[in-house]
Protein backbone atom coordinates (compact mmCIF):
# COMPACT_ATOMS: atom_id res chain seq x y z
CA UNK A 1 0.00 0.00 0.00
CA UNK A 2 1.37 3.76 -0.80
CA UNK A 3 0.93 6.46 1.14
CA UNK A 4 0.21 10.01 -0.61
CA UNK A 5 1.58 13.36 0.49
CA UNK A 6 -0.98 15.94 0.15
CA UNK A 7 0.65 19.09 -0.73
CA UNK A 8 0.24 22.13 2.57
CA UNK A 9 -3.08 23.97 1.68
CA UNK A 10 -2.84 27.98 1.18
CA UNK A 11 -3.21 29.55 4.52
CA UNK A 12 -7.02 30.83 4.78
CA UNK A 13 -7.15 33.86 6.22
CA UNK A 14 -7.98 33.19 10.34
CA UNK A 15 -9.17 36.46 12.66
CA UNK A 16 -6.22 37.05 14.95
CA UNK A 17 -6.06 33.90 17.78
CA UNK A 18 -6.80 35.30 21.89
CA UNK A 19 -3.80 34.87 24.30
CA UNK A 20 -3.86 31.62 25.77
CA UNK A 21 -5.51 31.47 28.81
CA UNK A 22 -3.51 30.12 31.63
CA UNK A 23 -5.58 28.09 34.38
CA UNK A 24 -4.51 27.52 37.98
CA UNK A 25 -3.19 24.23 38.99
CA UNK A 26 -3.66 23.67 35.13
CA UNK A 27 -7.44 23.68 35.47
CA UNK A 28 -9.46 23.60 32.79
CA UNK A 29 -12.43 25.17 32.34
CA UNK A 30 -14.11 21.51 32.09
CA UNK A 31 -12.57 20.59 35.03
CA UNK A 32 -13.74 23.78 36.70
CA UNK A 33 -17.63 22.69 35.52
CA UNK A 34 -18.23 20.46 38.24
CA UNK A 35 -18.84 20.65 42.15
CA UNK A 36 -16.92 18.06 44.69
CA UNK A 37 -18.97 16.97 47.99
CA UNK A 38 -20.26 14.11 50.38
CA UNK A 39 -22.42 11.34 48.58
CA UNK A 40 -26.15 11.40 49.65
CA UNK A 41 -28.10 7.80 49.76
CA UNK A 42 -29.93 8.66 47.43
CA UNK A 43 -27.00 8.63 44.61
CA UNK A 44 -26.43 4.84 45.19
CA UNK A 45 -27.50 3.81 41.81
CA UNK A 46 -25.95 6.72 40.22
CA UNK A 47 -22.26 5.67 41.69
CA UNK A 48 -22.80 1.75 40.83
CA UNK A 49 -23.53 3.06 36.98
CA UNK A 50 -20.50 5.25 36.92
CA UNK A 51 -18.40 2.41 38.43
CA UNK A 52 -20.00 -0.25 35.93
CA UNK A 53 -17.59 0.73 32.90
CA UNK A 54 -14.46 0.46 35.25
CA UNK A 55 -15.79 -3.41 36.25
CA UNK A 56 -16.36 -4.79 32.89
CA UNK A 57 -12.43 -3.16 32.36
CA UNK A 58 -11.28 -4.79 35.39
CA UNK A 59 -10.01 -2.22 37.08
CA UNK A 60 -12.77 -2.25 39.91
CA UNK A 61 -14.37 -5.04 41.87
CA UNK A 62 -17.93 -5.72 41.26
CA UNK A 63 -19.98 -4.25 44.48
CA UNK A 64 -23.60 -4.39 44.74
CA UNK A 65 -26.27 -1.43 44.56
CA UNK A 66 -26.74 -2.42 48.39
CA UNK A 67 -23.26 -1.40 48.94
CA UNK A 68 -23.36 1.85 47.17
CA UNK A 69 -26.74 2.69 49.31
CA UNK A 70 -25.46 1.43 53.14
CA UNK A 71 -22.40 3.22 52.49
CA UNK A 72 -23.24 6.50 50.87
CA UNK A 73 -21.39 8.58 53.20
CA UNK A 74 -17.96 6.90 52.53
CA UNK A 75 -18.42 8.43 49.58
CA UNK A 76 -16.94 11.67 47.92
CA UNK A 77 -18.72 12.53 44.47
CA UNK A 78 -17.76 14.92 41.45
CA UNK A 79 -21.25 16.55 40.46
CA UNK A 80 -21.92 18.10 36.74
CA UNK A 81 -23.67 20.99 36.97
CA UNK A 82 -26.68 19.25 35.58
CA UNK A 83 -26.53 17.31 38.35
CA UNK A 84 -25.10 14.25 37.07
CA UNK A 85 -22.39 12.28 38.82
CA UNK A 86 -18.96 12.11 36.59
CA UNK A 87 -16.99 11.10 39.28
CA UNK A 88 -16.66 9.27 42.89
CA UNK A 89 -14.05 7.94 45.13
CA UNK A 90 -14.62 6.05 48.68
CA UNK A 91 -13.27 6.58 51.97
CA UNK A 92 -13.58 3.71 54.81
CA UNK A 93 -11.95 4.17 58.24
CA UNK A 94 -10.66 1.39 59.63
CA UNK A 95 -9.23 2.27 63.40
CA UNK A 96 -6.63 4.85 63.07
CA UNK A 97 -6.16 4.35 59.03
CA UNK A 98 -8.28 4.83 56.60
CA UNK A 99 -8.80 3.27 53.10
CA UNK A 100 -9.89 4.82 49.24
CA UNK A 101 -11.71 2.75 47.22
CA UNK A 102 -14.19 2.69 44.05
CA UNK A 103 -12.07 5.57 42.54
CA UNK A 104 -13.88 6.45 38.86
CA UNK A 105 -13.90 9.21 36.89
CA UNK A 106 -16.21 9.36 33.60
CA UNK A 107 -14.52 9.07 30.35
CA UNK A 108 -15.18 12.36 29.06
CA UNK A 109 -13.83 13.64 32.76
CA UNK A 110 -10.27 12.26 32.59
CA UNK A 111 -7.37 14.49 32.22
CA UNK A 112 -9.41 16.94 33.47
CA UNK A 113 -8.53 17.08 36.49
CA UNK A 114 -11.43 15.82 38.41
CA UNK A 115 -10.09 12.77 39.72
CA UNK A 116 -7.45 15.00 41.08
CA UNK A 117 -9.74 17.47 42.82
CA UNK A 118 -11.96 14.13 44.38
CA UNK A 119 -8.46 12.87 45.74
CA UNK A 120 -7.47 16.13 47.46
CA UNK A 121 -11.01 16.17 48.67
CA UNK A 122 -10.49 12.75 50.07
CA UNK A 123 -7.01 13.79 51.82
CA UNK A 124 -8.63 17.04 53.54
CA UNK A 125 -11.30 14.31 55.13
CA UNK A 126 -8.96 11.55 55.80
CA UNK A 127 -7.03 14.35 58.16
CA UNK A 128 -9.76 15.84 59.49
CA UNK A 129 -10.81 12.11 60.55
CA UNK A 130 -7.79 12.19 62.23
CA UNK A 131 -6.57 9.31 60.12
CA UNK A 132 -2.84 8.59 60.30
CA UNK A 133 -2.22 6.48 57.11
CA UNK A 134 -4.62 6.30 54.17
CA UNK A 135 -4.53 3.02 51.77
CA UNK A 136 -5.23 2.21 48.46
CA UNK A 137 -4.74 -0.90 45.77
CA UNK A 138 -4.84 -0.36 42.30
CA UNK A 139 -4.59 -2.46 38.89
CA UNK A 140 -3.32 0.41 37.12
CA UNK A 141 -0.33 2.75 36.92
CA UNK A 142 -1.14 4.88 39.89
CA UNK A 143 0.33 7.88 38.94
CA UNK A 144 -2.52 10.14 40.28
CA UNK A 145 -1.63 8.54 43.63
CA UNK A 146 2.09 8.21 43.32
CA UNK A 147 1.72 12.22 42.50
CA UNK A 148 -0.65 12.78 45.76
CA UNK A 149 2.57 10.98 47.67
CA UNK A 150 1.60 7.68 48.21
CA UNK A 151 4.22 4.95 47.50
CA UNK A 152 4.14 0.87 46.89
CA UNK A 153 3.70 -0.78 50.43
CA UNK A 154 3.62 -4.41 51.63
CA UNK A 155 0.03 -5.67 51.74
CA UNK A 156 0.39 -6.50 55.37
CA UNK A 157 1.08 -2.83 56.38
CA UNK A 158 -2.53 -2.09 55.28
CA UNK A 159 -6.05 -2.43 57.78
CA UNK A 160 -6.00 -6.42 57.88
CA UNK A 161 -9.93 -6.59 57.32
CA UNK A 162 -9.20 -5.02 54.42
CA UNK A 163 -6.23 -6.30 53.01
CA UNK A 164 -7.50 -10.25 53.40
CA UNK A 165 -10.67 -8.48 50.94
CA UNK A 166 -7.91 -8.14 48.43
CA UNK A 167 -8.02 -10.49 45.66
CA UNK A 168 -4.37 -12.36 44.21
CA UNK A 169 -6.22 -12.52 41.02
CA UNK A 170 -6.88 -8.87 39.86
CA UNK A 171 -2.58 -8.44 40.81
CA UNK A 172 -3.21 -5.06 42.14
CA UNK A 173 -0.40 -2.99 43.56
CA UNK A 174 -0.89 -1.70 47.57
CA UNK A 175 -0.14 1.99 48.00
CA UNK A 176 -0.16 4.47 51.12
CA UNK A 177 0.54 7.77 52.10
CA UNK A 178 1.16 8.80 55.91
CA UNK A 179 -0.76 11.92 56.69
Amino acid sequence: MTTATLPPAAPAALPPRAPATRWPGALRPAAAAFTVRPAREGDGPALAALSRPFVRAGALRERPLSLYLARASDFLVAQAPDGTLEGGLGLSEHATDGVLYNFCVAAHRQGSGMGGRLLRAALARARGRALGRLFTATTGSGRLFLGHGFVPVAPELAPPAWARTLDPGRDARVLARTL
